[in-house]
């Protein structure tokens, strides 16, 4: 009996005695399944490209028919009469109050949200740590104006003793001085943004903790290691890069949010020198407060000032993908 073991077989030479190249080979042995997959992603990666572009284009296209007619400097001045003849407007007052209240949102939220991922994934036992994250992520699917309505009928009444804590040990400062009056100010934007932000930030941040290699975490264990010192050591090393990922995410809500904060806010276009002042504006909020009263000069006005978030959208993203991109050893 032959029991000479099995071989792969190998393609026929070609003509003139050489064989097919490497790349041939794969290229013959490709399945059509695999060929229209690979059709199939290529076009939606072209796709997705395609549709930036067409954004970018319109964005440009009606925002500069829009600073064609404008008298004012788009951005440094500090009204918005699009409507008027002529018109006036810049965006210095919603830039302003969109990168801060952002800002007060990802210094509130990000801490708190890393907290509680950790929590989640290495300090809770199994029976609370699954039905907490349940409800992490079920607060994530609240709509925005369920938040917004929140926070105008709740949480703008139950700051003031905030508001008056603030101003007697940081009032001297300037930036958290309180003047009495209605709690609609960008400091009270900056807490309902960091709640509404917080399910994304911990839901990204404990898949990533919950992939750190156990190994290493055995490991440091073995060492003598504490359980604070293993998270140091190897669980926040390893999601460092995913922790950035996942507050890029929260910033990008926190920037384009319209409703909960055109709900909560006291619009006004002045850049007061305490965050507790009512007034202030976004660029979210103001397009959605104004879109449907304006004309065509003043939509295409809105819809510049949507570029102009538009394009620091992107920038926040490029600079995440630096940021991620210097910490390979961690992806």
């Amino acid at each position: 009996m032959d029991i000479t073991p099995a071989t792969t077989a190998t393609p026929p030479p070609q003509p003139g005695g050489a064989y097919p190249a490497p790349a041939e080979q794969a290229k013959a042995a490709t399945r059509p399944g695999d060929r229209i997959f690979l059709a199939l992603s290529r076009g939606s990666g072209i796709l997705l490209l395609v549709i930036m572009a067409a954004i970018a284009v319109f964005l440009t296209i009606r925002a500069t028919n829009a600073l064609s007619h404008n008298e004012g400097d788009f951005f440094t001045t500090f009204e918005w009469r699009a409507n008027a003849t002529p018109p006036v407007f810049g965006i210095a007052v919603l830039a302003f109050g969109t990168v801060v209240s952002s800002l007060i949102a990802m210094v509130i939220a990000v801490p708190v949200a890393i907290g509680i991922a950790l929590f989640i994934s290495h300090y809770a036992p199994r029976r609370l740590a699954s039905p907490l994250s349940y409800v992490i992520d079920l607060l994530a699917a609240v709509p925005s104006i369920v938040y917004g309505l929140w926070g105008a009928l709740f949480l703008v009444p139950h700051l003031g003793g905030l508001y008056s804590w603030l101003n007697d040990y940081f009032g001297w400062t300037g930036v958290l001085e309180y003047h009495d009056g209605a709690a609609r100010s960008l400091f009270t934007i900056g807490i309902l943004l960091a709640i509404m932000i917080l399910p994304i930030v911990t839901s990204v941040s404990r898949e990533v903790f919950l992939q750190a290699p156990k190994m290493h975490e055995e490991a440091a264990l073995a060492l003598g290691a504490t359980r604070w010192e293993v998270v140091r050591m190897s669980v926040l090393p390893f999601g460092r890069s995913g922790i950035i990922s996942a507050s890029m995410l929260g910033l990008g809500r926190a920037l384009g949010e319209t409703m909960a904060v055109a709900t909560v806010l006291s619009p006004s276009f002045e850049i007061g020198t305490s965050l507790l002042d009512p007034g202030g504006g976004t660029f979210a909020q103001n397009i959605a407060s104004s879109f449907k009263e304006s004309g065509e000069i003043g939509k295409d006005a809105l819809i510049a000032s949507g570029l102009v978030l538009f394009v620091l959208t992107l920038l926040v993203n490029g600079a995440a993908r630096l940021i991620i991109a210097r910490r390979k050893e961690y992806v």
